[in-house]
């Protein structure tokens, strides 16, 4: 008579390759993925942009004190699009009113009285041309009231016009999706509750019994 030993009775019990369940770490990769090609997807299809900066600089006219032109310097950084707006820039650059003002930043130092005229565009041409024309408008405008003042206001560096697009390009946009993807996956995965190997027994709280009556014992006459 034959006998089947234990191990290969077991192997003869396993189901098909197939049905095996998936690893608890799945939804790491695959949110990984699936962020990295909706990145890359974004930035293909996404106009790129182009950023010029221009660079205007504050300095005292006469005898006046170099704190003026510090403070004034600041005071043309808030009000640059405005001024522009109320100048030529907008006729100069070739833009509306509500596009200068959108496509515009303005930066200023707390040491130094210089001011950045950074202008965005789809096209690189037309950044240059914003920058340019919003300094030369502050420096216009600066001229006129330089009498009230006490300073000038002078361009101290015309924008040129950009070689390459200031926008994330499609590897590094795919490179930040499938880093938001795999921390999405990654918080998903601990979300999840823990699965119970099939081998392990369900365990159950221990209920003590209720205690018996102590037993008297009897006296033997």
């Amino acid at each position: 008579m034959s006998r089947v030993s234990g191990p290969r009775q077991r192997h003869g019990t396993r189901g098909p390759l197939g049905s095996r369940p998936l690893p608890r770490w799945w939804p790491l990769p695959v949110c990984a993925l699936l962020g990295a090609a909706a990145g890359g997807v974004y930035g293909a299809v996404k106009t790129p942009e182009y950023s010029a900066t221009s660079y205007v600089v504050v300095t005292p006219a006469g005898k006046a004190d170099p704190s003026v032109a510090l403070g004034f310097a600041q005071a043309y950084g808030r009000v640059a699009t405005e001024v522009a707006v109320i100048g030529d820039a907008q006729v100069w650059a070739g833009v509306s009113a509500a596009t200068l003002r959108d496509s515009v930043q303005t930066a200023t130092s707390p040491d130094a009285p210089m001011i950045a005229i950074t202008a965005t565009s789809a096209q690189a041409a037309d950044a240059a041309n914003i920058a340019n024309a919003v300094a030369r408008a502050l420096t216009l405008n600066g001229a006129h009231s330089q009498a009230d003042t006490g300073v000038r206001v002078v361009q101290f560096s015309r924008a040129a016009k950009p070689l390459a697009p200031s926008s994330p390009s499609a590897s590094l946009t795919s490179l930040v999706g499938g880093c938001a993807g795999g921390l999405l996956g990654g918080l998903a995965l601990l979300a999840r509750p823990r699965r119970r190997p099939d081998h392990e027994p369900e365990r159950t709280a221990a209920v003590p019994g209720p205690a018996g009556a102590a037993s008297v014992p009897q006296e033997v006459g």
